[in-house]
C-alpha cells in the first residue's frame, strides 16, 4: 500500500504543479507532455488526468482518515 501512496502523492504533485502552471504561466503540462496544445484533450491526456483526479480522491479520503 506504501508503493500505491507515493504514486498518489506524485501524481497530486503533478496536478498541483500543472495547475499552478496554468494559471500563473498558461502552460498546460500534461498538454505539453502529450504533443497537445493548451486546453486540448486526447486519449493519453484523458488517462493523466482521470489518474491525477483519483490521487487527489484518495489524497482527500487520507487526509480525512478514511483510507
Amino acid at each position: 500500500m506504501e508503493i500505491a501512496s507515493t504514486i498518489g502523492q506524485i501524481l497530486v504533485a503533478i496536478g498541483a504543479i500543472n495547475w499552478g502552471l496554468a494559471g500563473v504561466f498558461g502552460i498546460d503540462l500534461v498538454a505539453l507532455i502529450t504533443g497537445s496544445k493548451f486546453g486540448e484533450v486526447n486519449a493519453i491526456s484523458r488517462v493523466i488526468y482521470g489518474l491525477v483526479g483519483l490521487a487527489g480522491i484518495g489524497g482527500l479520503l487520507d487526509l480525512a482518515g478514511l483510507v
